[in-house]
């Protein structure tokens, strides 16, 4: 979807709000595809000195399997959107990623949720930010209690083992 903003190019000051909805099912993350739900962005274009600023927020529904417990989970996730919109890019090797090229007078909302998206989002899906993971002795999920195992002793500490036994 592109948002027209041929109003306020010109006039410092103004802005345009926006509200769109962008369909990432096809989106691959690793090996699943967490986001079935439209991700929904909103807020404000405005023209601040001259220059093209837009901030709002992106919202969705992750539907994943956790890569720390490997259970199932659903977590709604909001990311801050700030970026600036150009004419055009200084150089392409110094590209930054908040900052978008404009095609003609409009903003290609589509690309810019998209992008906003992956690179917010975190390298590991997780259930909730405190997993503790699963046992790696007897694969319990730390998450509903802790486990009956042993903690294994460090080989270095062997020889203070056997005094502590006398």
């Amino acid at each position: 979807m592109l948002l027209g903003l041929s109003k306020i190019i010109d006039r410092p000051g103004a802005s345009v709000p926006f509200s769109t909805s962008v369909d990432l099912s096809d989106l691959c993350y690793g090996v699943s595809y967490p986001v079935s739900e439209p991700v929904v962005a909103q807020g404000t274009v405005r023209n601040t000195a001259g220059v093209l600023v837009m901030q709002g927020s992106l919202e969705t529904t992750i539907h994943g399997v956790c890569d720390r417990c490997a259970t199932e989970f659903d977590r709604k996730i909001q990311f801050p959107l700030d970026i600036v919109l150009v004419t055009e890019l200084a150089s392409e090797e110094n590209e930054d990623e908040r900052v978008f090229p404009l095609e003609g007078d409009s903003a290609d909302l589509d690309d810019i949720v998209r992008t906003v998206f992956v690179l917010n989002l975190d390298s590991k899906l997780l259930c909730r930010e405190d997993c503790a993971g699963l046992c790696p002795q007897c694969g319990k999920n730390l998450n509903d209690g802790p486990c009956n195992c042993r903690k294994e002793l460090d080989p270095r500490f062997a020889a203070l083992k056997q005094l502590l036994e006398k």
